[in-house]
């Protein structure tokens, strides 16, 4: 990350909130590059731990310990906050002390400059603690990956140590059962920008889909068996850890059948659990259009089945027919705006929920 920690670090730095109340460590997982020589520069302001390669789990282990702070925000090194990103986020935590974790839209932003903004529309506080909560939860918690992720010190105290075989989507650990311990709230500003590159460990494309494809189904896995045992350990209602878990291990399964085959009928019952989850307000024309796919499912073996599908969908002529014929419906809890061309970075920009 030396092509970027600069900046993430500038955008900290450059929060309007007072630097007085505010602590910055730098966890450098063993890296090879010249992030330590960048980091140093910021000190005494700046905080550096250094570690060996361990990946995000053993990453949050050794940071979080060392937090001084009443509460935690992160960041990732190849992201950034607006300057607004900790005012707000306090606020919150300010105007509602039962609240344990809170969350936030974000920027993606792309290679060449274009920028999608991702903004919830409703359902802005929940507690996964509950059927509805936790319906509420695997529907938004896209809002509290780790660049948009703020917790109270000593909720997130209880929940470490993170299992350390999960060298990244560790923060789906932490914030999963924070959520089901405590609210959450989900603000309606974009005040993170969320960069997309190649060297993104989740980040899929043509040119590394097979490591990837094998590396994420290794880590959904996981996330899905230690997350599964942690919330057997709450004594959860039966019906909100199996909403909590099934999601998890239908993309695990979903993976595992991209690289190491399985059988015709596991496929069409892992897709089917997605979209479910995925699209529970889908018109019944879409779904039995959905229904439709999956015969081939039926017929072909996953990793055959998912190959074509791949390539179908990479397919232009495709998409421009599913867009006029059979778009795929679209979240009512999510607001997407797609910036009309590449263009210059807008830190602050908010959206109002509608």
């Amino acid at each position: 990350h030396e092509r970027f920690i600069e900046e993430a670090i500038v955008s900290v730095l450059e929060q309007d909130f007072p630097s007085s109340e505010m602590e910055i460590l730098v966890v450098d997982d063993g890296s090879t590059d010249r992030t330590p020589e960048i980091v140093r520069k910021f000190e005494p302001r700046v905080r550096l731990i250094r570690k060996v390669n361990g990946g995000q789990a053993s990453a949050f282990n050794a940071g979080i310990p060392e937090a001084k702070g009443e509460f935690i925000a992160f960041l990732d090194g190849d992201d950034w906050w607006a300057k607004n990103k900790l005012s707000r986020v306090m606020q919150a935590f300010d105007q509602d002390p039962t609240l344990g974790v809170v969350g936030h839209g974000n920027v993606l932003v792309y290679p060449d400059g274009s920028q999608v903004r991702e903004v919830l529309r409703e359902g802005f506080r929940f507690q996964a603690n509950t059927p509805d909560g936790a319906r509420l939860f695997r529907l938004r918690k896209s809002f509290l990956g780790t660049s948009r992720l703020a917790i109270r010190a000593d909720l997130v105290k209880r929940i470490i140590p993170v299992p350390e075989e999960l060298r990244f989507q560790a923060d789906e650990y932490l914030f999963t059962l924070a959520s089901v311990l405590q609210p959450v709230a989900v603000l309606p500003d974009t005040i993170v920008f969320y960069r997309q590159h190649d060297s993104n460990y989740y980040q899929i494309s043509q040119e590394n889909s097979a490591t990837r494809v094998g590396q994420k189904q290794t880590i959904l896995s996981q996330v899905a068996r230690t997350l599964s045992d942690q919330l057997k350990r709450l004594n959860l209602d039966s019906e909100v850890y199996s909403i909590l878990v099934e999601i998890l291990w239908a993309e695990a399964l979903q993976m595992r059948l991209m690289v190491e085959d399985g059988w015709p009928w596991e496929t069409v019952r892992a897709e089917w659990k997605i979209y479910e989850v995925m699209c529970p307000e889908a018109p019944v024309l879409h779904r039995i259009f959905k229904v439709g796919t999956l015969f081939p499912a039926l017929l072909l073996p996953p990793r055959t089945f998912y190959k074509l599908r791949n390539r179908l969908v990479a397919s232009a002529v495709y998409a421009r027919i599913r867009q006029r014929v059979m778009p795929n419906p679209p979240a009512s809890h999510v607001e997407i705006v797609r910036s009309a061309e590449p263009g210059a970075r807008q830190p602050g920009v908010q959206l109002s929920p509608q």
